[in-house]
Parts: structure tokens; C-alpha cells; sequence
């Protein structure tokens, strides 16, 4: 099955090889990883989508505690969080290509159902751009090539999630709400070795 894993790491160079280097020594596969600034200085996110038995979900999230590069660590389930991915389709649209000069407008109706938009026109090709969640990406997908439209090239992000209703400190300041706490955004103290379910051994420096 598919567990979601969002990270506060260091932001620093070597941080995704120790990470990807982790997965690998767990023989776990990594289906996406997307990492980006977050709301903390020095701090970026990353969302980590692998594939592995239920029961392996803990160890895994107990090994990312070991690295001390590693602030947090939350797993998301797809109902208490959302889960989003961009991709940019190129098809092919053009008098060569196998709808001829229909292609365009054919294309532009798939994109209105599928809510994609339009982001590039050149002679011999279209670009989408789609957000949401990975089987309308795949469905889209899925119509062009079953319609005979030559899909050019596709890029995807792999998925990015948040969990829903919590709210960080610079959040809430946005949203011109006082925080509990005015102080610099705390991360989550690191649980204790001893309170981690983990049986692999100790990570490499």
C-alpha cells in the first residue's frame, strides 16, 4: 500500500541522499518525493510517497527520526489531508497530427471537462497544465491516448500534501488571527529513541 510521509528537514546540502539513501537500505520503494521551502527558516518540506506493507509504516517513520537532520515527521492518510499534484502535458496539435486541424478545438474541450488550462500554443503542439488529485491527472491522460492524441512529453511534481485544520503560527497571522503563542514557530521536540517502535539499526553518518 501507499503511505504519505510529510518531513521538516534541514535545509542544507546532502539532506535528500541521506533521505533517499534511507529508503533504499529499508528496500523501500519511493513511489514520488517533492521537497520545497516551508513556513520555518532553514526548514524545507518534504513529501515522501512510498509503497510498503501497512505494519512497515512506523518503522519507516521512526527511522526518518533517527536522522538528526530530520524537525518532524507526520504520516497523512488520504482523508485527513490534501493530497495534490501538478503535471504539464505536451500533445501533439497540428495539421500532421492524426485529428489534423480539429486537434485544437478537441483539445480545448477535453481541457474545459478536465479543468486543465492552456499554457503554451505552438504550430505543431498544445500544452496543459493540470493540478489535482493523481487519477484525474491519470484519467486526463488516459482520454488523450485513447482519442489517438500523440502525448509528447509529461511532466509530473509527484504529490505535495498538508494536512487539513492545523494551523502554524504564521498562518493564523495571515489570516489576521492571534496566535496562542507570538514566539518564533517551534518544531516538535524529537521523541526519545527508547519511544520509537524502530528494529533497524542506528543510520550512518
Amino acid at each position: 500500500m501507499l503511505h504519505t510521509f510529510v518531513a521538516l528537514v534541514d535545509d542544507k546540502p546532502g539532506v535528500l541522499t541521506r533521505v533517499a539513501s534511507l529508503f533504499r537500505r529499508l528496500n523501500v520503494n519511493i513511489v514520488s518525493l517533492t521537497v520545497g521551502e516551508s513556513e520555518g527558516e532553514g526548514v524545507s518540506r518534504m513529501t515522501i510517497v512510498c509503497e510498503a506493507p501497512e505494519h512497515a509504516a512506523d518503522r519507516i517513520r521512526a527511522s526518518l527520526y533517527k536522522l538528526e537532520i530530520t524537525r518532524d515527521v507526520d504520516e497523512l492518510g488520504r482523508s485527513e489531508a490534501v493530497i495534490r499534484e501538478l503535471c504539464l502535458i505536451k500533445v501533439a496539435a497540428g495539421p500532421n497530427s492524426p485529428h489534423g486541424q480539429h486537434s485544437r478545438s478537441q483539445i480545448f474541450e477535453l481541457a474545459n471537462v478536465f479543468r486543465a488550462r492552456v499554457v503554451d500554443l505552438a504550430p505543431e503542439s498544445i500544452m496543459l497544465e493540470m493540478t489535482g488529485a493523481a487519477s484525474k491527472i491519470e484519467g486526463l491522460l488516459q482520454v488523450l491516448r485513447e482519442s489517438s492524441f500523440e502525448v509528447l512529453e509529461v511532466s509530473r511534481t509527484g504529490r505535495m500534501a498538508m494536512r487539513r485544520g492545523h494551523h502554524t503560527s504564521r498562518v493564523l497571522k495571515a489570516l489576521g488571527t492571534k496566535a496562542v503563542d507570538e514566539s518564533p514557530i517551534a518544531f516538535p521536540e524529537r521523541p526519545d529513541a527508547d519511544d520509537l517502535p524502530n528494529q533497524f539499526a542506528e543510520d550512518e553518518a
